[in-house]
């Protein structure tokens, strides 16, 4: 494992003192899956103190407490965060993730404080002088065979948060889950555990397995089996919903959503605001359709499912997440997600492209829009025509991103003579709109068209 000198030298000096640094979690596992290591949590065995063990980290930077009641010193080197902690055990005497009752002990063996963890493939650590795996619980076996395997059943009872930790590993990882665990999970979806649980901490997980799965399905699957979706009511009323299987033969709703959230997962761009507005805009696309869908004339049809669509998509974010301007802006992409198709079949012109850019921004929508098209079964081709014609015309516009400028203000209407007034905001609106409809191209002929209509 190629480790930062900094860790292997604090490991060094901690060994002076008797102490033994020892990697843990995600870092072992991730190095065992081959990918890169960006989290460092290491617990430190056989230190005398805390303040000893925050005593020799202060030699190698700036020290911060904040963990200090879970025995935990954060220290920053060189721009990169460890965690270092001393071995514990936790004892569950309360609802919620604070109900446990915590004993830091740095006596204990590997393996008795490595039983608090969740799978199998997070109870590896590695010896970081010895350069050694420690595996008491055969995680290396379980990665091997892609297996999600619980450590222990009543320590991962204790906290149910666990099961959503298994959808998004097994998502991220495209791993299985064992009998075992996926029984386990499923009793406590379904007596009731996952209630406890704070919105936020859901949010992380949900976070996870939609910005780093190539396949989000598998979780949003795994979610259906577990009985998980009785939780989100917007998203289990998707299944079982029809479609005209000419425009959608792979199936329903459901299986529809799924194969969208996989396309929006192949258009990320590694920007967390973007991608979360792109994967849960996705998610949420067609929320309308368990309302509008009916069968007429022998073909299931949902008017105005789009627009159906924000009310359940609200009700569902805010089950999630406070972030006000998150759900703002993935309800105007669930709104007009059909848009794009729309204005190009109709040959819209330069207005009507000008209006929707006041709405949203049209390189999201496009993105949106483009999953919503390669997410069904039967697509032939290989390129979203609407979309990059859009897309062109949103350029040459230059509305990608955001609503054409204004090209007149309230101090061009002073310069023209005019006090200002509440009167300003009307004749504003009014020169805006027609600057919309393509009265005039520049801010020349902008002033020529509002002296006309004050003369």
């Amino acid at each position: 494992m190629n480790l930062p000198k900094v860790l292997i030298d604090i490991a060094n000096r901690l060994n002076s003192v008797g102490a033994k640094a020892i990697l843990v979690g995600g870092a072992v596992r991730d190095f065992v899956l081959q990918k890169s290591i960006k989290d460092f949590d290491i617990e430190v065995y056989n230190i005398a103190s805390y303040n000893e063990l925050t005593s020799v980290l202060s030699e190698f930077g700036a020290v911060n407490l904040v963990g200090k009641s879970f025995g935990i010193v954060k220290l920053r080197v060189d721009n990169i965060e460890y965690d270092f902690s001393m071995p514990r055990l936790e004892n569950k005497i309360a609802k919620g993730h604070k109900g446990f009752d915590i004993k830091v002990d740095s006596k204990l063996d590997f393996k008795t404080a490595a039983k608090r963890r969740d799978f199998t493939i997070n109870a590896m650590g590695w010896d970081i002088l010895e350069k050694k795996l420690l595996d008491p619980f055969l995680g290396f076996n379980d990665i091997k065979s892609k297996t999600l395997h619980i450590v222990d059943k009543s320590s991962f009872s204790e906290d149910p948060l666990r099961v959503y930790r298994a959808v998004q590993f097994g998502a991220r990882f495209e791993f299985k889950l064992s009998k075992e665990t996926f029984a386990l999970c499923k009793e406590l979806s379904n007596n009731g555990s996952l209630e406890e649980l704070a919105k936020e901490r859901i949010w992380e997980e949900f976070k996870k397995l939609l910005l780093k799965a190539k396949k989000p399905s598998i979780a949003l699957e795994l979610m259906r089996e577990l009985g998980i979706l009785n939780y989100f009511p917007e998203l289990k009323a998707l299944i079982g919903v029809k479609q005209e299987p000419k425009y959608h033969p792979e199936g329903d709703v459901w299986v529809h959503t799924l194969m969208v959230v996989d396309e929006a997962s192949k258009l990320r761009i590694i920007d967390e605001k973007e991608d979360l507005i792109l994967m849960l805009s996705a998610l949420c696309h067609d929320f309308g359709k368990p309302k509008t869908t009916k069968l007429i004339d022998g073909r299931y049809r949902a008017f105005n499912h789009e627009k159906e669509g924000v009310e359940p998509t609200i009700s569902f974010l805010k089950r999630l997440t406070n972030n006000k301007d998150l759900i703002k802006n993935v309800t105007k992409l669930v709104e007009y997600h059909l848009r794009p198709m729309q204005l190009y079949i109709g040959g819209a012109k330069a207005s009507a492209i000008r209006r929707l850019a006041l709405k949203v921004s049209i390189e999201r929508l496009v993105r949106l829009a483009k999953a919503d098209y390669f997410g069904r079964g039967g697509v032939q081709n290989s390129s979203f025509e609407a979309g990059d014609w859009l897309l062109a015309r949103a350029k040459e516009l230059s509305v990608l991103n955001r609503a054409p400028k204004k090209l007149v203000e309230g101090r061009d209407l002073i310069k023209l003579g005019l006090e200002p007034s509440i009167e300003f905001g009307k004749i504003l609106q009014e020169v805006y709109n027609a600057q919309i409809d393509g009265a005039f191209k520049n801010k020349e002929e902008a002033i020529k068209w509002v002296e006309k209509i004050l003369l």
